[in-house]
């Protein structure tokens, strides 16, 4: 499944941005407990515009990393709800615009924007194209039995079940040993 350059990349980062918490990160902590992780975590990301850079900030992403993590989980009518909420708090006017090395692509706040509301909003744009196309089912959580990872499944066949190869190893390993000891 291929979606809009810039939808990818703004699913990509809700991804990112969502294994930052504790039930789902590598390290079993919150990854964005700071403002560093937070600035870690955009100099990965193609994020324009303001940044803040403090407490107040961070507050207000991990509320809307809360929000999406919740939103990537619902079905798909569910999902509209919440999405046009999203927008509509923000009140979103969606514009394109062009800029540094990315083509023609969707903005719906102006770049002084709260970095909080942007990431609402480029992933609320994001999501509806995934609702429009009737995709949610490739929005998922990690089927590993200890991971609550989020995933975007960009596959063709659409059967991408865990979010890294690590899970996939694991949980595989897992089921080998148990078909093992059942055989001897």
């Amino acid at each position: 499944m291929r979606f809009a350059p810039d939808t990818e990349e703004a699913l990509a980062f809700v991804v990112a941005l969502c294994n930052t918490d504790a039930s789902a990160s590598r390290s079993g902590e919150d990854e964005l407990d700071e403002v560093d992780g937070l600035q870690d975590l955009l100099s990965r990301y193609n994020y324009t515009g303001r940044v803040d850079n403090d407490e107040a900030e961070l507050r207000d992403v991990q509320r809307a990393r809360a929000l999406l993590r919740h939103v990537w989980t619902l079905e798909r009518d569910d999902a509209v709800e919440v999405v046009n909420k999203m927008l509509r708090d923000a009140k979103a006017l969606p514009y394109l615009v062009r800029h540094d090395t990315q083509d023609w692509h969707i903005h719906a706040t102006e770049p002084d924007a709260p970095l909080a509301e942007r990431v609402r909003v480029e992933a609320a744009l994001a999501l509806i194209d995934v609702i429009r196309t009737d995709e949610m089912g490739r929005l998922r959580v990690c089927a590993a039995d200890d991971c609550a990872g989020l995933l975007l499944d960009l596959s063709r066949n659409g059967l991408k079940r865990f979010c890294s190869v690590r899970c996939g190893n694991r949980m595989n390993m897992i089921a080998f040993r148990g078909r093992r000891a059942e055989g001897g």
